[in-house]
């Protein structure tokens, strides 16, 4: 942070809000979803947080949106990575985009040796001691979806470790993406159950479903359209980013599990130095 293989199975003239929260997205829109409530916190990503939401909305610049997502520099390796293992020549690529933030099948052709290679160029130097550590959760099962980056690259963990309490695992949480149903709807917030992180020992895990508050627009900006209670959500930070159907719910806990895992089979204490967002 900046500041502060997969298991088998896999309106006709919209305006602004609608083109963002529309269920056939294209990748730069999928992208921009999930990556403007850390950038409207300032945590990554460019300056002006609303000029994503402009890129992204109805009329806006598609190309200037490319040319904002590559600044994100903990989220866009990643995308150039499963684009190149899976022989796409678009890191935007909806596939890879949802790969990426969420999980799917394209997740299975990232070599380990070149998830190895791109963590190595971009860590090893920053992490420091660490670096051993976050190498080891490749052969561990780590896969190059965005919770790995929170749990594995990110000085949180060790913190925990080292024993300071509060804001590490509640940065944690707030920055993975996770899963919820809607339980209640009032105005720009829902109430959303999900499954938060607990920290026991050394070790993360999923604890029991809770009910959390999460905005679902502001002003005249939605990521996600008008919800209704039931329905099963991803979360970032405070925002709902998306709906999911039942194969993205799989393998977004499939892809949470599978990256606990790592580092929790790896990971150790002391912390790390932060590696962006």
């Amino acid at each position: 942070m900046r500041r502060p293989g997969p298991a088998a199975g896999q309106p006709a003239q919209p305006g602004r809000e609608e083109a963002l929260f529309h269920a056939d997205a294209a990748g730069p829109l999928l992208f921009a979803r999930y990556a403007y409530p850390p950038n409207a916190l300032g945590y990554c990503g460019p300056a002006d947080p609303a000029a994503l939401l402009g890129t992204a909305g109805e009329g806006g610049d598609r190309r200037e949106l490319r040319h904002l997502a590559a600044q994100f520099e903990g989220a866009w390796p990643y995308l150039q990575l499963i684009a190149a293992s899976n022989g796409l020549a678009d890191p935007l690529d909806r596939a890879v985009v949802e790969a990426y933030w969420v999980g799917n099948a394209l997740l299975g052709h990232v070599r380990p040796a070149d998830l190895h290679a791109s963590l190595d160029a971009r860590f090893r130097r920053r992490a420091g001691g660490r670096f051993g550590a976050l190498a080891e959760a490749v052969p561990a099962g780590a896969i190059p979806q965005h919770n790995f980056h929170v749990f594995g690259v990110y000085p949180w963990l060790g913190l925990l470790r080292a024993g300071m309490e509060g804001a590490p695992l509640e940065v944690l949480d707030r920055c993975r993406i996770r899963w919820g149903r809607v339980e209640e709807v009032a105005g720009d917030w829902v109430t959303v159950s999900s499954r938060p992180l607990v920290f026991e020992g050394s070790r993360l895990r999923l604890g029991p479903p809770r009910p959390e508050p999460a905005r679902c627009r502001i002003d005249d900006a939605s990521l996600v359209g008008p919800l209704e209670t039931g329905e099963i959500v991803s979360l970032h930070w405070d925002w709902v980013c998306d709906r999911l159907t039942d194969a993205s719910q799989r393998w977004l806990r499939y892809c949470t599990r599978r990256n606990l895992g790592a580092v929790n089979a790896t990971a150790r204490p002391g912390p790390a130095a932060a590696c962006g967002a």
